[in-house]
């Protein structure tokens, strides 16, 4: 079972007290893009075996969206930061790096 910690409050939840967002630091295209730009907004995702960005709404709790890192092959979450940033915290990231020899954030943004 996937275990999550809400950064706002501070609550360990599993996945049953949460709803999933998809795939997180995604360029969104609304009014205004093309087709193909929308297109891609809407259908295009990475879908990676391996460490992955997603959101998560704690839906059971205090309602708030955030990001957790973690990996799709194991399950070991690597953190979870406030929806709100542009890219992870530094020590996500170097826990993501100490524990997947060669993984990098330019890799994946």
């Amino acid at each position: 079972m996937l275990i999550l910690t809400c950064p706002y409050c501070g609550t360990r939840c599993d996945e049953t007290e949460l709803a999933a967002g998809g795939e997180a630091h995604l360029k969104r295209f609304g009014p205004g893009s093309s087709d193909e730009e929308f297109e891609g907004y809407l259908f295009m995702r990475a879908n990676p075996k391996g460490v992955h960005f997603e959101r998560w709404r704690h839906a059971y709790g205090c309602g708030k969206w955030f990001h957790a890192a973690r990996n799709t092959a194991t399950l070991e979450v690597y953190g979870t930061y406030p929806a709100q940033v542009h890219e992870p915290p530094q020590e996500i990231l170097d826990a993501i790096s100490t524990r997947v020899p060669g993984w990098r954030w330019k890799d994946v943004s």
